[in-house]
């Protein structure tokens, strides 16, 4: 029988050993090939860098080529993480506007904390520090995570305790264009997933051009996203009975965020599920949306991050609701960081990276469109050689 002291006297032994034997000392030091701080004082470091598309991004009211993101390293004792910003216009934030949050977060937040395994009241600082600037507070969340995960030697999907295999397949976006030959294009880049993704929200002829030139060549399943580009409650549902006729499964945001009553109006009528996305920000919005919407769609740049997103599928699943989880046009830092949330998700839309031309970091995998979350710790992030300076 082992004793009390024969107990203490084997931990003690498991206690030392584990000062040497951390198993992602390895892969901090993988992620980081420079010098990484063993300071005990939790340093945050970062670097712009602009996100190039593959092609032109059109939704209802814009088009693009490019995002501006900023990436964050957040270092403690040996270890690092990495987060991100990234900033479609519509958010409000800039690069410098990000800059400027990241400063306050060094001067005001972290010199209260002597480790980062105080997430809850970190992020709590970091979000009290403004109203708005909610892709900043996600870039110090991730890198949080991140960091922490890395220092447990666990990735995130196994401490929250997910099933990994439960991960669904992601949709793959194709945003307007008024070129037939650029959208075949865009779905022969495509070829390889499951799920396709279709921005509408335009006139009835160009939405259900695009809608019948896809499905002229293509079966696989179709969700949409109107990005609240329909401005009647009538037309909205007959497009959506119309839609349904042609085998796509689901709907986003169909109207404006402003219109509620008219979407819920929607909601209760509709063959097919409706959900929220520019009507979903953070998680004080859901209980307003209850009822409006059959689901939400989690965004980590609209939440602040992970720790976020999480109380917003604990409070979906209670009310019942739906769950999507959803990107920017994101490196795979955050792309990798909103799929250790998947498992808990009917929908995913975690392609931004797969539509960037020059991603500066290696993370989560897709396998025939299916999110793959392996057992690396942290976010399973390795950066690209050559691309930042962090």
């Amino acid at each position: 029988m082992t004793t009390r002291r024969d107990f203490l006297k084997t931990a003690g032994v498991l206690t030392a050993a584990t000062a040497f034997m951390k198993p992602s000392d390895i892969f901090a030091q993988k992620n980081n090939p420079k010098k990484i701080s063993t300071s005990k004082k939790l340093q945050l470091d970062w670097e712009n860098f602009d996100g190039i598309m593959k092609f032109t991004f059109t939704v209802s009211g814009s088009s693009r080529k490019g995002t501006p993101i900023v990436i964050t390293r957040l270092s403690w004792n040996g270890y690092s993480g990495y987060g991100e910003a990234a900033m479609p216009p519509y958010l409000g934030e800039t690069q410098a506007s990000v800059n400027d949050f990241l400063k306050k977060v060094v001067e005001n937040v972290l010199p209260k904390f002597d480790n980062p395994f105080c997430i809850q009241d970190i992020m709590l600082a970091v979000d009290k520090l403004s109203t708005n600037n909610t892709a900043a507070k996600a870039s110090v969340d991730i890198a949080l995570h991140d960091l922490v995960g890395n220092v447990m030697g666990q990735p995130w999907w196994k401490i929250w305790g997910f099933d990994s295999s439960k991960a669904p397949y992601t949709s793959y976006t194709i945003g307007y264009d008024a070129s037939d030959e650029m959208i075949n294009t865009k779905l022969d880049e495509a070829n390889w997933n499951k799920i396709i993704k279709v921005k509408l929200g335009m006139t009835e002829a160009e939405d259900k051009r695009m809608i019948n030139l896809i499905r002229a060549r293509d079966s696989r399943p179709i969700i949409i996203d109107a990005n609240q580009g329909w401005k009647d409650k009538y037309y909205a549902l007959d497009m959506i009975h119309w839609l349904k006729e042609q085998g796509i499964s689901m709907i986003e945001q169909p109207m404006s965020k402003y219109y509620l009553d008219d979407i819920a109006w929607i909601t209760e009528r509709s063959p097919l599920p409706i959900i929220a996305d520019e009507s979903c920000q953070r998680l004080t919005d859901i209980r307003t949306l209850h009822g409006a919407y059959h689901g939400i769609n989690i965004k980590l740049m609209k939440c602040t991050g992970m720790r976020e997103a999480r109380e917003m599928v604990s409070l979906a699943k209670a009310l019942h609701m739906k769950l999507m989880i959803g990107c920017m046009t994101e490196t795979s830092i955050a792309i990798s960081a909103a799929a250790q949330l998947s498992p808990e998700m009917e929908w995913a839309d975690l392609d931004g990276n797969y539509l960037l031309g020059n991603d500066c970091f290696d993370g989560m995998k897709l396998v025939d469109g299916k999110i793959t979350l392996e057992d690396k710790p942290g976010l399973g992030l390795t950066p690209k050689p050559g691309i930042i300076k962090l």
